[in-house]
């Protein structure tokens, strides 16, 4: 994805208001061995931008100052409850960058599983998302987990993920944490009529 950003000459608390107030959004580029840079962005069309998952998880175009670098959104800052991005953080990568970057999981194939199309099991993700470790130029947009031969049951772990070639799982220590289970429907309970007792109950009172 390609975006388009403008140098910032003026810093500060002040100057960032004043830049939101026109419609722009203030942020920064670091990374590589190009000295960090203040930037500013179009507001709206960055925050359409960030609608996509794509903006989120894989090298970017920046285009500064008629030239191109490559960019890897780092952090965003929203206002807590107006529809504002109120400062974007972007890193300057190459082929030789190393990253840690959580992206996001894509489930497929549960529908054909035995689990969900013979026992008609619901699927709850546990994770949504994972960290990876893998060079810039490596960075997968998301991480695919095939669910096609899950069973009733069944747990699906992050060792039963079928990574891309050169990325790395990041645990933080942990091993094989639970991504998605399969959860059975829940049986309905047919309360037993209760008119025959009642009937004898009546009968017994009558003998009396």
């Amino acid at each position: 994805m390609q975006f388009v950003a403008f140098e910032r000459a003026k810093q500060g608390t002040g100057a960032s208001r004043r830049l939101r107030i026109t419609g722009r959004t203030p942020g920064i580029v670091f990374g590589g061995e190009t000295p960090a840079a203040t930037i500013e962005l179009d507001h709206n069309a960055l925050w359409h931008a960030l609608k996509k998952e794509a903006f989120h998880a894989s090298i970017l175009d920046m285009e500064l100052a008629g030239t191109t670098q490559k960019v890897l959104l780092r952090d965003v800052q929203y206002h807590p409850f107006k529809p504002l991005v109120l400062h974007v953080d972007f890193q300057r990568v190459d082929e030789k960058t190393r990253l840690h970057k959580k992206v996001p999981l894509h489930f497929v194939g549960a529908e054909e599983s035995p689990a969900v199309k013979v026992d008609k099991c619901a699927v709850s993700h546990v994770m949504t998302e994972i960290e990876i470790e893998c060079l810039a130029t490596q960075l997968p947009e998301h991480i695919t987990v095939d669910l096609s031969n899950v069973t009733t049951g069944s747990t699906v772990h992050t060792g039963d993920i079928v990574l891309p070639k050169g990325i790395k799982l990041v645990l933080h220590g942990r091993t094989n944490l639970t991504v998605a289970t399969l959860v059975e429907p829940v049986k309905e309970v047919v309360a037993a009529p209760v008119v025959a007792a009642v009937d004898d109950k009546k009968k017994g009172k009558g003998k009396k």
